[in-house]
């Protein structure tokens, strides 16, 4: 009985586990979509740009478990449903729309770097901008600013949107994607850059 139930009794379920995982994956591709977001909060922002990359393949040539994963990979490949696991989507951020939108916040990101710099501006705990302090700025530096992070939100906002109508995601998963952007713009966060935590307290990354 015990050979049975290992051998015939959990293969099943653990076929229909997996299958459940391609499912969500398939609907929202949440690690694609982390990469995608990666790649174009090093492309708008620059000065971090390949770092993730170089980091990534560091932490490949470094990890032992990666050879212990391939593994996995080739043995959910054997059991049918894992294929869909194990091939990734790739996440459209191609579209005019995108590229307008990206185009829009690297051009702006120039003016607004000072201002982040100074810890007049940092980035909120959902991943848009927001003023910290108006400290040591004049009436007109005020007025440029808040315009600044006006025009940066309604670009993030609407990136956020072209990315899920380009990839077909319900309305619903924007929230998901910018809670993904989020993490993105904090990770890629120049040392010093002023960022709020959950509870809405300010630190210096």
């Amino acid at each position: 009985m015990k050979k049975y139930f290992a051998g015939k009794s959990v293969l099943p379920f653990m076929v229909f586990f997996i299958a459940s995982c391609v499912t969500i994956n398939i609907y929202f591709p949440a690690a694609a979509v982390e990469k995608a977001a990666d790649r174009i909060v090093e492309e708008v922002w620059g000065e971090k740009a390949g770092e993730l990359k170089k980091q990534d393949e560091q932490k490949k040539q470094g990890e032992p478990q990666s050879l212990l994963l391939d593994s996995l990979y080739a043995a959910m490949a054997a059991m049918g449903p894992g294929e869909a696991l194990a091939a990734e989507p790739d996440v459209n951020v191609t579209t005019p729309a995108i590229r307008a939108l990206k185009g829009s916040i690297q051009q702006r990101a120039e003016s607004i770097t000072p201002f982040m710099n100074s810890g007049n501006a940092g980035i909120a705990g959902n991943g848009l901008l927001a003023i910290r302090t108006s400290d040591g700025l004049s009436l007109k530096e005020k007025a440029a600013l808040s315009r600044l992070i006006d025009a940066e939100n309604r670009d993030r906002e609407a990136l956020y949107a072209e990315i899920a109508k380009a990839n077909n995601f319900s309305p619903d998963k924007i929230d998901d994607i910018k809670k993904i952007f989020a993490g993105s713009w904090i990770k890629n966060a120049r040392t010093g850059w002023w960022i709020q935590d959950s509870g809405g307290n300010w630190k210096k990354k």
